[in-house]
């Protein structure tokens, strides 16, 4: 075996033993943190890549979230039976908004103001229904009481319990993530993304694919929420549903590079370190500069980078492995070589 592939057991190793050699809350807090968000923008990668452009996975989050909290405030369901209710509502949901817009061909920026309004309306549920969510003053769970089973309730006090549980989400997501890289349905969706017709044309459901991924991509968001709210014990509108929620992972796929399975993974890190700089450095007086200074970069990046970080580092590698492995030969040489210094187009993989 060659040291690249030793390199991710060498990697997951250090990441599984982190909390058992380093037990400082603060720094645990925020790398529970980034893995339960990179799983997030993950899901939104997953067919953000295709260019399936949804504005309303903050809305899916939010049932994610709320639907496990109340089943359990309200009807004692352990948040072990609480979660799949919420990802079969987050499943529903996307299958009454997806259908008929991919049945009736509404795409692009239509398909995006669509996904805006179902953000925008389940905010506006939650902030409206107030006797039960707390409106935007946000909902806590209950505790479990005293002799309850703290795993029935999926409640742990200790920091190393919580970061193994999301670095095995964050991990089974980069595994879902390859999966739909490897599957066939990624090459119908990648050709129903470059032109329906042709993609239709050629024998492929484009109303299918377009639901299955769209649907798969709810749910993994709806759990990342309901996971989101176990470990904080505490949800509000603003922080678990809502545009600007989904404009955050919009972001951080983008910046990391939507085009690779770690790209998710490095824009969590920076717009959570981003967020923790400024609000320790200014305090409140920083509240809403993180979405400020993600809207500015988020320009920036689509018009210099828009392959994000890790896509724009690959790509470069990719070129100079081609251009060290030309045939020297002069101009013909050159000429019959001259595809080596084309991107390929398989980078888009990751």
């Amino acid at each position: 075996m060659t040291m690249r592939s030793y390199f991710p057991w060498v990697a997951g190793a250090v990441l599984v033993a982190v909390p058992f050699v380093y037990h400082s809350p603060y720094p645990l807090h925020i790398m529970i943190q980034i893995l339960i968000w990179s799983f997030a923008y993950t899901s939104w990668s997953v067919m953000g890549r295709f260019g399936l452009v949804s504005l309303g996975h903050g809305g899916f989050m939010g049932i994610g979230a709320y639907v496990t909290a109340l089943l359990w405030n309200h009807v004692g369901l352990s948040p072990w039976l609480g979660i799949p209710v919420a990802l079969l509502a987050a499943g529903a949901l996307a299958l009454i908004v997806g259908w008929p817009c991919f049945r009736f061909r509404i795409t692009g920026h239509y398909f995006a103001l669509v996904t805006l309004a179902l953000s925008g309306i389940v905010l506006q549920v939650i902030t409206a229904t107030r006797d039960y969510t707390g409106g935007s003053l946000g909902y806590t769970p209950e505790r479990h009481k005293a002799g309850e089973s703290a795993l029935l309730a999926l409640q742990f006090t200790d920091k190393e319990t919580w970061y193994l549980i999301a670095l095995g989400v964050w991990a089974a997501g980069l595994y879902i993530w390859h999966l739909v890289d490897r599957s066939m349905s990624r090459y119908a969706l990648e050709a129903i993304s470059e032109d329906e017709d042709a993609a239709a044309a050629t024998g492929v459901n484009v109303t299918k694919e377009k639901l299955r991924i769209t649907v798969l991509s709810a749910v993994m968001t709806a759990f990342a929420g309901a996971l989101y709210c176990q470990y904080q014990m505490f949800i509000s509108p603003d922080t678990v549903s809502g545009i600007s929620v989904s404009l955050q992972m919009v972001f951080a796929v983008v910046v990391g590079g939507i085009y690779v399975s770690l790209g998710p993974t490095a824009g969590a890190i920076i717009t959570l370190l981003l967020a923790e700089t400024l609000r320790i450095s200014f305090g409140t007086k920083a509240v809403g500069w993180d979405n400020l200074v993600y809207g500015v970069l988020l320009v920036l990046f689509i018009i210099f980078l828009p392959k994000g970080i890790l896509g724009s580092l690959m790509e470069v590698r990719w070129l100079r492995r081609q251009a060290t492995s030309v045939i020297p030969g002069g101009s013909e040489g050159a000429a019959a070589n001259g595809d080596a210094l084309r991107p390929d187009p398989s980078l888009r993989s990751g």
